[in-house]
Formats: C-alpha cells, sequence, structure tokens
C-alpha cells in the first residue's frame, strides 16, 4: 500500500505489517483513505481527532446554510387603503430579513370579470417596495387567484449577518452612557419641580400676621 503520513509526506509503498508497525510506533492509527485506488492508499492519523473535527466542520457548514423561505400575503382587489399600508409592511419585513414573498390576489363573484384590477395593485405593490425586492415571477392568474412572487434584493445570509452586526452593536453600547442620560433627566425633574408652580402674576404672597408679644398684651 501507498503510504502517507501524519503531516500529509509521502512515505512511499510499504507492506501492510510495515504500516501497522509504524503506526503502532506512533501512537497514531492506521487508516485507508482510498481503498480503491492501486496501490491502496492509507495515512498515519489520530482517528479520533479526524472524525471529531469533520464533525465540527459538518456542524459549522449547517449552521451557514441558508434555506430559502417563502412568505405568503394574501390582498383583496379592493382593499382599504389602510390594510394595504398593513400588507405592505409586511411585505418589506419579509424581504428585510431576506426571504421571498408570494403576493396572492383572490378574487370573488364579480370582481373574476375585473383581472386588471389585480393586476394593477400587484404592480403598485412591485413599485412601492422596489428598493428591497424585484418581481422575481409575473403576476399570472390561477383559477380565482391572480399571483405574484417577489424576490428580496438582499441574499438570506447578508440579511442575517446585517442583524447580528446590529445586535452585536446594542450590546456593546457603552454603559456611562446610559448612566449620563439618567443623571441629565434627574436634573432636569429638579428643574421642573422647582419651577412648575411660579406664583400668579400680579399676586403678592401673603404676608404673615405679626406676632403678639403675650408679655406686653398681659402688661397692658
Amino acid at each position: 500500500m501507498r503510504l502517507v503520513g501524519p503531516n500529509g509526506e509521502q512515505v512511499g509503498i510499504v507492506r501492510v505489517e510495515d504500516a501497522l508497525r509504524l503506526a503502532e510506533e506512533a501512537n497514531l492509527d492506521l487508516v485507508e483513505v482510498a481503498p480503491m485506488a492501486k496501490p491502496p492508499v492509507a495515512k498515519l492519523m489520530d482517528f479520533g481527532k479526524f472524525k471529531y473535527e469533520a464533525a465540527m466542520k459538518a456542524r459549522e457548514a449547517r449552521k451557514n446554510q441558508v434555506n430559502t423561505v417563502i412568505k405568503e400575503i394574501k390582498l383583496r382587489p379592493k382593499i382599504d387603503p389602510h390594510d394595504y399600508g398593513t400588507k405592505k409592511g409586511h411585505v418589506e419585513r419579509f424581504l428585510k430579513a431576506g426571504d421571498k414573498v408570494k403576493v396572492t390576489i383572490m378574487f370573488r363573484g364579480r370582481e373574476q370579470s375585473r383581472p386588471e384590477l389585480g393586476r394593477r395593485l400587484l404592480e403598485r405593490l412591485a413599485q412601492d417596495i422596489a428598493e428591497l425586492g424585484f418581481v422575481e415571477s409575473a403576476p399570472k392568474q390561477d383559477g380565482r387567484n391572480m399571483i405574484m412572487v417577489i424576490g428580496p434584493t438582499k441574499k438570506k445570509a447578508e440579511a442575517k449577518a446585517e442583524q447580528r452586526r446590529s445586535r452585536e452593536q446594542h450590546d456593546q453600547r457603552p454603559a456611562d452612557t446610559a448612566d449620563t442620560a439618567d443623571t441629565a433627566d434627574t436634573a432636569d425633574m429638579a428643574d421642573v419641580a422647582e419651577t412648575a408652580a411660579p406664583a400668579p402674576s400680579g399676586e403678592q404672597p401673603e404676608a404673615q400676621a405679626p406676632q403678639t408679644d403675650q408679655a406686653t398684651a398681659a402688661a397692658e
């Protein structure tokens, strides 16, 4: 077999017995890494450490894996302006998070004869969120519904990284900033307390009645 050393160096073609002896002397494992090669290739390594590092790499890969998520928003052709603003806010939030959005216009009754209403609404929505997303699938009729898919301009991984940086910056905010703000607020409250109830203009505070000397009054 062809033997590879623990640091990747080429030991050469050796007998299996000699490879096992070298592994025992180095307190390592003899692992066959290319059994189909001619001759087969084996390597001297710490197999337990190798398995641990492989598991950590797989775990890190799963952690950084990005799963595509499609959110769905449903609208009516004659939607109220306030409801439209709320729905648009949801679409913007999904796009900022890096998710795709499936927008569905639901037609009922005679609304099915006016598909242009739904198309105009979808085109309006696409223009309103143009900075955050783009039309990935143009509006198309699907039975009683009309569907459009909007993709985010920012990838999922980028959105997650930006959210992580924002959280880290918030967590690293200096503690003395909050203390300073609290001190300033306390001082302002003290000033307000001192000036909160000024005397009405033109009125003088009542003078206290002079105290009578009891001894003089008794003598008189």
